[in-house]
């Protein structure tokens, strides 16, 4: 499920208060206290969280194109099949469904324990990742930048297999020390402030190396997960259940009351990172087929995301006229398949959008986002696998209050 909402997130037991709702649909923490969100703080928040759901799209699709034209094979993106695409929903729902039997068998805070530690490996690899070109231009000519290879193997001779050959150099070691200390930021106060570094992380390095292999891979995917998000949503109470124990940077949140108490506000809109990958990752696909055109122009590219613009804008107005949250893929997935299949329609370039294959740009040893992840080339080579997983299939915090504006 993926949807935009404001609930308090400021601790666990915050969060396991939430028992009442006024008129407007706002929620309180208690009967007595309840927090009303201005109009200001309400804009700015949801305002802030279309920018930020933005930024790795856009950013994440242009570095997809050089991504995908690397000649270094550690670096090549995920490669996901029309076979991945269909099983994925399953895997997803198998997943949601597990995570429900587990919180309802052990305890919540051993398992949120567990879940900060992986979040925090993979946020580091993943900031680490992003950083890259930002430090590599910071830094000058003359830096000593020299070169590391952590290799692990297993067996010996021709039996000998690698397990871990993650190749790096002191530059990345700089980023990866910065990383960790926003990581043990958000490891020890849960800031929100970090949580949106690392979301954001995760969310464009999904959309730059998570690679559709073409666009009937990518309405398959996307058709597949709305049917996911609306029955997850709407027909049990399994993601409501998960989504009140899941304490995980899966998401982005900007206060609503900011203006109210500054960086220490706790009342919190949100975003699922899945809102933001899953149709991410196709737009990064017509930005490809746009380059492989050689016209010059990003028809595609700018359609699609104005199309997402528009259907994130529309997930918002729903909930405002209906006080009720909104799984947001209801709403993206046909704006961003439908906009750019009308503007090929107009342009009678439906066939040879069909028939684009983006695997001819990609190494053709580009790993399956079946196969088991291995550490190797960059930070985000485990951390992209695994949080595709982890961010697709978890809940994106559906509460049982309704959301105002």
């Amino acid at each position: 499920m993926s949807e935009t909402e404001h609930v308090p997130l400021s601790a666990p037991e915050a969060v396991a208060a939430l028992n009442a709702t006024d008129s407007n649909g706002t929620e309180a923490l208690n009967a007595t206290a309840k927090f009303v969100a201005t109009p200001e703080g309400t804009a700015l928040a949801y305002g802030s969280l279309v920018v930020m759901a933005l930024l790795p799209i856009f950013f994440g699709a242009l570095r997809s194109v050089t991504c995908s034209k690397s000649k270094n094979s550690s670096d090549a993106p995920e490669t996901i099949t029309s076979r991945d695409a269909a099983r994925f929903p399953i895997i997803a729902s198998c997943t949601l469904f597990g995570l429900y039997l587990f919180f309802k068998v052990f305890s919540q805070e051993y398992i949120n324990l567990l879940l900060s530690v992986y979040f925090f490996v993979l946020g580091v690899l993943a900031l680490s990742h992003t950083m890259s070109p930002l430090m590599s231009r910071i830094f000058p000519e003359s830096f000593p930048n020299k070169q590391y290879q952590l290799l692990f193997t297993q067996g010996s001779g021709e039996t000998k297999e690698e397990i871990v050959n993650y190749e790096f150099d002191t530059k990345t070691l700089v980023c990866l020390l910065i990383s960790s200390v926003v990581g043990f930021w958000y490891l020890l106060k849960k800031h929100w402030i970090a949580n949106n570094l690392f979301g954001l992380a995760f969310a464009l390095n999904g959309v730059e190396l998570l690679h559709l292999n073409n666009v009937s891979t990518g309405c398959i995917l996307l058709g597949g997960l709305f049917i996911y998000d609306v029955f997850w949503v709407f027909g049990t109470n399994v993601m409501v259940t998960v989504a009140k124990s899941f304490e995980a940077p899966i998401k982005l949140v900007f206060p609503q009351d900011l203006l109210e108490k500054g960086l220490g506000a706790s009342n919190f809109a949100m975003l699922g990172l899945g809102d933001i990958v899953i149709p991410g990752i196709f737009i990064a696909l017509l930005l490809r087929f746009d380059v492989s055109l050689k016209k010059n122009s990003r028809t595609y590219f700018y359609s699609s995301f104005l199309a997402y613009i528009f259907g994130l804008g529309l997930t918002i107005f729903v909930m405002h006229t209906f006080k009720h949250a909104q799984p947001a893929l209801l709403y993206l997935v046909p704006a961003c398949v439908g906009f750019p299949v009308l503007v090929a329609l107009l342009k009678g370039e439906l066939m040879e959008m069909f028939s684009f294959e983006s695997l001819e740009e990609v190494l053709p040893a580009s790993p399956r986002i079946t196969s088991f992840p291995t550490v190797s080339g960059s930070p985000a080579s485990l951390a992209t696998s695994m949080d595709f997983i982890a961010t697709s299939s978890s809940p994106r915090h559906r509460r049982l209050q309704p959301t105002s504006l």
